[in-house]
This record gives structure tokens, sequence and C-alpha cells, in this order.
């Protein structure tokens, strides 16, 4: 996966956001230096503080602030170098941001997503029921329900991680399992 975004040598955090928790590998160059997952997921965050329609604003930060407590591991970690998401909330953030019709790995592949368009999309989430949100060009329409509480945790991640950016991958532990064996 590494190989596929053409990144340095620096220290890296790659994170996975998924329906019921949150994988976190940390590096140095090809070196793994720690690895863990977190029980952080959309589907339980949007059950659990209704993230599934219209929010009001403190009851966003009131999730907030329940994805940054759950999220505190990763305070005592130092900024990396490079910041790598990936999984349907980065993916579908990015598709949205790009504005695609119709869905192209190599277009969200090794793009940067900042912290100021993950808080454009919170906000359009937000303010958005779940059919409104089913029309957001770029969004999958089966994701409508849970890219609220996806995005909040994106933007937790980056803001404990001290990252203004963060580069996304459209590609999976699988992917990199087939270049190490196979190559380019």
């Amino acid at each position: 996966m590494k190989a596929g975004l053409g990144l340095g040598v620096g220290a890296i955090v790659i994170f996975d956001t998924g329906g019921g928790s949150s994988q976190f590998t940390f590096g140095r160059g090809a070196t793994v230096t720690e690895q863990y997952s977190l029980n952080v997921g959309a589907v339980r965050f949007a059950e659990d503080y209704d993230l599934m329609g219209v929010v009001p604003p403190t009851e966003l930060q009131r999730a907030m602030d329940a994805i940054g407590t759950e999220l505190s591991r990763l305070e005592v970690a130092a900024a990396p170098d490079v910041l790598v998401g990936m999984g349907g909330a980065v993916t579908n953030l990015t598709a949205v941001m790009l504005g695609l019709r119709v869905y192209d790995p190599e277009a969200v592949q090794g793009t940067a997503l900042t912290s100021r368009e993950v808080d454009r999309q919170i906000e359009l989430y937000r303010s958005h029921s779940t059919e409104e949100r089913r029309r957001v060009v770029g969004l999958q329409p089966k994701r409508a329900e849970v890219i609220l509480a996806g995005a909040c945790i994106v933007r937790t991640v980056m803001r404990k991680l001290r990252k203004d950016e963060l580069t996304v991958s459209d590609r999976g532990l699988r992917h990199g399992l087939l270049l190490d064996r196979f190559g380019s």
C-alpha cells in the first residue's frame, strides 16, 4: 500500500476507519513500529449519537468529544511526516471533494484531503437529512447514514496527530501483499 503512494522514508501513520473500529499502523521507512485497533467506528457513533440525519451543533460537539476521548491514545504519538487514510469514510470524503459522479479509484488514490475540506463536509452532512445526503455527488448512497460519523472520526484523527492534510489510499492490505509478492 505504501508503495502505491510513493511515500518517503520518514515517520508515517496509516489509519483505516471502518464501521466498528479503526486500525492504526505507525512506522518509519519500511519498518512498522506499532499497530493497534480502537473501538471507534462510524456505525457505532452514528447510532450512539444519532448522527444519521440533521444534527444540532451541540449534539455534534458531544459526538466529537466522545470520539476524541476514544482516540486519546493518539495524543502521545509524535506528529508523523505523512498521514495516510484509507477506508470508506476517507474515500467517500475524497470522492465528494472531487465531485465524482462515478467512483474512480485512480482519481482518489494519492489525493490530498485537508482538514478544511473535512470540516466543510462535516457541516454539509450535519445540516442535511439522510435522504438529502444520498443526493450529494460523490457520496455512495449506502453511506449516507454513517458518513457524518466517519467524517468526525477522520477529522479527530487528523487533529490528534496534528496534521492538516492526509494522503488518501484507495488500496488495501491485499493490494500491498500482492505488490510485495509480485512487484508493481
